[in-house]
């Protein structure tokens, strides 16, 4: 197993945690220096707040870790493409790398205009197949 699919697997077990607690489930953690230092999941219910995203979460977190609001050194690993709004903050943040499984054909941020910073690296379809299958579970188990 890479490096990659190792932070992914992380990734996904908070995206499991989200559901368990009727979160939608997406969960990210952020690396510095090969190791984690964020790990979250959505928030959205818990919170009440439409903008507890795993993503933003991760960002607060990884920014409160690195007493740094920039992330430039940093990858975000997320089961789902960012929004528009992950988007924006990450772009803000600097970050060097994201890394996502599934693309979010309704709202993910290449298909809504978003943008991330210019040197910021993108990596998408890590371990697509089972991060959509965790969102196709969760929204099936809702629709029964």
């Amino acid at each position: 197993m890479n490096d990659h699919e190792k932070f992914m697997r992380a990734a996904i077990a908070e995206a499991r945690i989200a559901a368990e607690v009727g979160e939608v489930p997406v969960g990210a953690v952020l690396v510095a220096g090969g190791k984690i230092i964020a790990r979250t999941h959505n928030l959205t219910e818990r919170l009440i707040d439409v903008t507890a995203h795993a993503e933003i979460q991760a960002i607060t977190a990884a920014s409160s870790y690195l007493a740094s609001k920039y992330l430039s050194k940093c990858t975000l690993y997320v089961t789902l493409e960012p929004c528009p709004m992950c988007a924006g903050a990450l772009f803000w943040s600097q970050i060097g790398t994201v890394v996502y499984g599934a693309s979010d054909e309704k709202r993910g941020f290449a298909l809504h205009g978003g943008a991330l910073h210019p040197k910021t690296k993108i990596i998408a379809g890590i371990l697509a197949k089972e991060c959509g299958q965790i969102m196709s579970d969760f929204f099936a188990a809702k629709r029964k």
